[in-house]
């Protein structure tokens, strides 16, 4: 009987232990996020009004006051809404930001810090995977606005 009471009481205080870090996980800032996954602060523009993150699944959405531009090493533009699934030093299912290459505007599908010793940063563009400095990322960029969606259709810019 006592052995019951004890297993009973252990599998509360661990429920409680797991709705606990959830909650956590909740109320955490974009940046603590970013950090506990190993990522850039910088990955995402200045500007955040609100995120969201499932603590179990790691699927998140942040919310940026507006659709914009940053520049980088070369222009990324940022949607209104950027959502994903973050995982540690990578980002997947990736949805909302776009890379320019030359004149054409590449949907990012993921982001992933190599070794972070390496100083690297891999964006999946499909069928590319451009590379970047680490160091680019280490602070959220100021982002221009973009003039309503006349002039960012889909991948390409008109």
């Amino acid at each position: 009987m006592l052995r019951i009471v004890q297993i009973t009481l252990l599998c509360f205080v661990l429920a409680a232990g797991i709705s606990i870090s959830a909650v956590i996980a909740e109320n955490e800032s974009i940046d603590e996020i970013l950090l506990a996954n190993g990522l850039p602060l910088g990955l995402f523009p200045k500007g955040v009004k609100g995120f969201t993150v499932n603590g179990e699944t790691g699927r998140f959405s942040v919310y940026l006051n507006q659709s914009c531009q940053a520049k980088y090493e070369t222009e990324l533009h940022y949607d209104e809404i950027v959502s994903g699934t973050i995982g540690y030093a990578q980002i997947r299912d990736l949805s909302g930001i776009s890379a320019q290459e030359l004149f054409l505007w590449l949907q990012v599908k993921g982001i992933r810090v190599d070794v972070p010793s390496s100083g690297l940063i891999f964006f999946d563009v499909g069928v590319l995977r451009k590379q970047y400095s680490l160091s680019l990322f280490e602070t959220p960029r100021d982002c221009v606005a973009v003039r309503g969606d006349a002039e960012f259709i889909g991948e390409n810019k008109v």
